[in-house]
């Protein structure tokens, strides 16, 4: 039976209450503060500091309606999320005080959990924080929560079990406090990157995890399914549950939460008759849900752990044959059947294409095989790329190249992007992290970065076989020609090379370089690279005279034009001169790499088309 807080004299362990009998948790904090009139894009966690009176009122609710253990309200306070707030200075005193305040409510008996939510960004190589990052940031909360009194750790809603691994690590170094370990599922009944409930127990036991469970996202109807396919995997682990109170509406202004409290009652017994042995509740969840709870569980007796008889776990859906590379687009077919030119054309600031269609056209005319469509290039507003290929492709019948950047968009953003511009017709997309907003015209706007270019071609890939990114059928495969980007001038010669494999592994069907002038660097380069067996184009920008080189070395990231590149330009003078020598030195480096090479990709300094066709006459 649950346990009852009030016969205990003192506190005990997390782990010999859930030997005992079903444990009950609290409800939401977040939800609670937001019903409270706390801003949505407040961090939360800093009202530990700055209204501790209100933090403490609600868990002393959660006290009060029979709440075994509270979780300290840290949810987010870790430097990847309290940096942007501005708050990273404080994040030991923020996870200090969470405990302290969570622990003066929790009296003599009540437990007190130290919450550590995820990061907000995926780990590599989907995202961009490494592995020795995570560990550290989350280490650095636990100490604090450590030091601040909590009985164990919570580490919730991780996304991932690399995420939640990293955690679990973390945690570990800095004590030997029992920890619990809770991701969250898709209604699918997969994490958003495709894994199963039945592997996360599987690799979480092999971690040595004895609590393991899921919390949020999904309501009480549908983390059943789940639950109950945790337990039939558990072979060593207790199974917890935590459902958020359904589906948030939005009603006048405000979300709101509409399971009442019966419901989330009525499900709570059901999650125990399966098998879990810790039940709670995450968003929406209030004092009255687990109140409701509490009267619930005492009538329950909790079943032995794999009794419970459920039919098969939803398997890995049935690969579909990919699309082959060659019939993927116009360029995919050419590249390696012929050198392929490309000419890079930016959209324009505002909403007329005539000119940049005009400069498409005259590309068709000397059988330019593909056009390129920046990106906000240099994290500048413009006509969204996507639009600009389809006019493109419309107008002149060109293939296009789309550069797609992981800088404005979310997981969820990227697919339907993704998705929109493969049924309008564009096949070929290069992935590109992006220039952060800093660099460009609005310092000020928010990037997004859920992912590296290395993690969108993994959602282009998974895509490529008909799933989106949590493993759900979308129907037939997409035949997305993937790309890549590269730069053999990057100083960290080693570590371009690693992450370049790592891009054709997760998917990535053709590499396209970043300018470069030294032809040795560019022999270099391509011969170090002829392993990965994957098309290369050169990149190319004809230098317009001594002042645009210099500004390209020293205020564009990513370019390195040598020394004596500058010099020659700087030799050359201004005007009709300089211009044949940049076209001069372009050439020298495409003349270099052709043999090893499959194309080549220039792009026209100020727009002048007229120098990125001269810049390929050579190959005629």
């Amino acid at each position: 039976m649950a346990s009852d807080p009030s016969t205990l004299t003192k506190r005990a362990s997390i782990l010999d209450l859930v030997a005992k009998g079903v444990v009950l948790g609290d409800g939401a904090m977040g939800t609670m503060l937001y019903n409270r009139g706390v801003f949505v894009n407040r961090c939360f966690d800093e009202l530990n500091l700055s209204a501790p009176a209100l933090v403490r009122q609600v868990h002393e609710e959660y006290v009060d309606a029979g709440s075994q253990f509270i979780e300290t309200n840290t949810y987010g306070a870790n430097r990847f999320k309290l940096g942007p707030h501005g708050l990273d200075s404080q994040l030991a005193k923020i996870n200090r005080e969470g405990a302290r305040i969570a622990r003066e409510a929790a009296g003599e008996t009540v437990l007190v959990a130290g919450a550590i939510g995820p990061l907000g960004k995926p780990l590599e190589p989907l995202g961009h924080i490494s592995l020795a990052d995570a560990v550290s940031a989350f280490a650095d909360q636990a100490t604090a929560l450590k030091d601040g009194g909590v009985d164990f750790f919570i580490l919730e809603t991780m996304p991932s079990l690399n995420m939640a691994k990293a955690a679990l690590t973390a945690v570990r170094t800095v004590g030997d406090l029992p920890v619990l370990v809770s991701l969250t599922f898709t209604d699918e009944g997969s994490t958003v990157i495709g894994e199963s409930p039945e592997a996360v127990v599987e690799a979480l036991e092999a971690e040595g995890a004895t609590l393991i469970g899921a919390n949020c996202s999904q309501g009480p109807a549908r983390m059943l399914e789940t639950i109950e396919r945790m337990v039939s995997a558990a072979k060593t682990s207790k199974i917890m549950a935590m459902p958020n109170a359904g589906a948030p509406a939005y009603v006048e202004g405000r979300y709101v939460y509409l399971c009442t409290p019966e419901y989330i009652a009525t499900y709570g017994r059901r999650f125990i008759e399966v098998g879990a042995r810790l039940v709670g509740g995450c968003c929406g969840t209030t004092p009255a849900h687990i109140k409701d709870l509490a009267r619930s569980l005492r009538m329950v007796q909790p079943v032995r752990t794999g009794a419970h008889v459920i039919t098969a776990p939803h398997g890995a859906k049935a690969a579909l044959p990919p699309i082959p590379r060659e019939d993927k687009s116009a360029l995919a077919h050419k590249l390696g059947r012929k050198f392929v030119v490309s000419i890079e054309l930016d959209p324009p600031k505002g909403v007329d294409p005539g000119r940049v269609i005009e400069k498409a056209h005259e590309c068709r005319e000397n059988e330019v095989d593909a056009i390129n469509v920046a990106d906000g290039p240099r994290a500048s507003a413009r006509m969204s790329a996507q639009s600009m290929c389809l006019l493109t492709q419309q107008q002149t019948g060109l293939d296009t190249i789309l550069h797609y950047t992981c800088r404005d968009r979310n997981l969820l953003g990227i697919q339907s992007d993704v998705l929109g511009c493969y049924a309008l017709g564009l096949r070929n997309i290069l992935c590109i992290t992006g220039d952060p907003p800093k660099l460009g015209d609005y310092p000020d706007a928010t990037a997004v970065y859920d992912v590296d270019s290395i993690g969108l071609i993994r959602i282009l890939s998974h895509l490529n076989r008909g799933c989106d990114l949590a493993g759900n059928p979308i129907g037939p495969p997409l035949g997305i020609h993937i790309g890549c980007g590269a730069d053999p001038s990057k100083p960290d010669w080693d570590k371009e090379l690693r992450r370049l494999e790592e891009k054709v592994k997760a998917g990535a069907e053709y590499i396209m370089t970043q300018p470069v002038y030294d032809p040795k660097q560019v022999e270099k380069f391509l011969k170090a690279i002829q392993y990965l067996k994957t098309p290369v184009l050169i990149g190319s920008l004809p230098l317009y005279s001594h002042k645009n080189a210099e500004f390209l070395h020293n205020e564009v990231p990513g370019m390195i034009i040598p020394p004596d590149i500058r010099e020659r330009m700087r030799a050359a003078g201004t005007g009709e001169k300089a211009q044949a020598e940049g076209v001069a030195i372009a050439q020298e480096a495409l003349r270099a790499g052709q043999d090893l090479a499959q194309g080549v990709y220039v792009m026209p300094p100020f727009n002048r088309v007229d120098l990125a066709l001269r810049v390929v006459e050579i190959l005629r």
